[in-house]
């Protein structure tokens, strides 16, 4: 077991330290606190996709400010010292220093590896750290951003309200629900290589770390009126085209999203007609739909007029420029022209959020597992109807007005029975070891989840 192994290392760490005294009983506590969160992060991040390497923050104040935002038993003496026996009795070894600039108020942290030695204990290991060590419900998951002195969006303290209580209840609603399922990614065994290289080409996407299975809500520009938008799920940064492996308590699942969103949410907050054509196609007759959209969206969430062309959007193969491209969407949504460059998009990220909020809270109540992804949700392929129907009724709640909803192609599973009743063995083992590695983590979560009750 992962709590037996952690007492083993836990041991031998402090027989590593020779300390002339014994540390007091809370220090102690926060000790073995301390190796036991640093070995689940350590293993965490072998089992990502793609495997990546651990970062530790080793700035003293960073564990004193801030405390509605920072775990109360990590400590920094007590996590340096856990960090510096683990080095010594050659578990890790650290690939990069971290740095911190006071007078930028910006630095990296500190990153390193497991050895050898190390990986040979996990593999040891029975189950799989997304269920071995349960999520903690008791960190903050409503974050409050704002960006200080010019730099990038920083957490920041805050109040709590009756606004914020609200939100707080709900998510961890959610969140309880959440823990109470296991979702999963079953792509085969031969393919594990490939998805990893694709999360490494993508610059917007982290390794897949199946153990962040809860969620936080992360609001912007220092106001609980803007963003809002639910993120840390581990299914968020699955690329597009492998969505429709994601499974559910071992179940295929469906998904369905809003089509054209940020379009139908300006011009029904602001009572005008959008018509029937696409928003985005209608702007290149149909061509180059996702720079249109990229392009739509930025438009909307700049508060200047955004003269030169943002760093993400790669208008490669266009035969126009940005300033032409910016003009054809203005002239494509008369109506709306006033609403562009206004800052206005962190304002419809709340309203969006506050659909989703309501989605999921209705199906956290029939303890039903929802996974959003902003835009869309994921469910289990049988509540596809209700999903569906969720989903409308949240729109509709918040604008007065119907919303087209897309619905996504769904990736059967090997049927276990011949069309005449007679059971389908040996294409069903087959396919069980081509996904053995879901297949064992869904076993794991099964037995664990049986041996709760």
């Amino acid at each position: 077991m992962f709590s037996e192994f952690v007492k083993e290392v836990t041991k031998e760490l402090e027989a590593k330290e020779s300390r002339k005294r014994a540390r007091g009983a809370d220090a102690q506590i926060s000790f073995n606190y301390a190796v036991g969160h640093i070995l689940t992060e350590i293993w965490r991040d072998v089992l990502s996709y793609p495997p990546r390497e651990s970062t530790i923050n080793l700035r003293s104040g960073y564990y004193s400010e801030l405390d509605r935002y920072r775990d109360p038993q990590l400590t920094y003496r007590q996590v340096k010292a856990a960090f510096d026996t683990l080095i010594e009795c050659r578990y890790i070894e650290v690939t990069t220093k971290g740095y911190f600039s006071r007078e930028r108020g910006t630095g990296g942290l500190t990153r390193f590896a497991p050895t050898d030695r190390l990986l040979e204990r996990f593999e040891n290991l029975e189950g799989h750290p997304a269920f071995v060590v349960s999520p903690n419900l008791d960190l903050e998951c409503i974050i409050l951003r704002d960006k200080l002195d010019g730099t990038n969006n920083t957490d920041i303290s805050y109040t709590d309200t009756p606004k914020t209580e609200r939100f707080r209840n709900n998510l961890r609603a959610i969140n309880e629900c959440l823990t109470k399922h296991w979702a999963d990614l079953r792509i085969k065994d031969s393919g594990v290589e490939k998805l990893a290289q694709r999360v490494l080409e993508d610059p917007d996407k982290e390794p897949i770390d199946l153990s962040r299975r809860i969620l936080a809500r992360i609001f912007s520009n220092g106001s609980f009126d803007q963003g809002g938008r639910f993120y840390r799920g581990w299914w968020q940064n699955v690329p597009s085209e492998y969505r429709k492996y994601i499974t559910i308590d071992e179940f295929v699942t469906t998904e369905y999203d809003y089509s054209q969103l940020s379009p139908h949410m300006l011009y029904f907050a602001y009572n005008f007609e959008m018509g029937n054509d696409d928003a985005y196609d209608r702007v290149l007759d149909g061509e180059h739909r996702d720079v249109v959209k990229q392009a739509f969206n930025a438009m909307v969430q700049s508060s200047s007029q955004l003269l030169q062309k943002p760093k993400k959007i790669n208008m490669d193969g266009l035969e126009i420029t940005w300033r032409e491209l910016r003009d054809k969407i203005l002239e494509a949504h008369k109506p709306i022209q006033h609403l562009f460059f206004d800052g206005i998009g962190n304002k419809l990220q709340y309203k969006d959020s506050c659909i989703a909020e309501s989605v999921m809270l209705q199906f956290a109540d029939l303890n039903r597992m929802t996974l959003p992804i902003h835009d869309s949700f994921i469910m289990r392929q049988g509540y596809a109807g209700d999903l569906e129907e969720a989903m409308r009724r949240a729109f509709y709640d918040e604008f007065q007005s119907d919303i087209p909803i897309k619905h996504e192609v769904i990736v059967e599973r090997v049927a276990l029975f011949e069309d005449d009743g007679t059971p389908r063995t040996e294409a069903v083992t087959e396919d069980d070891r081509e996904h053995s590695q879901w297949y064992d983590r869904n076993t794991a979560w099964l037995s664990q989840k049986e041996n709760n009750y």
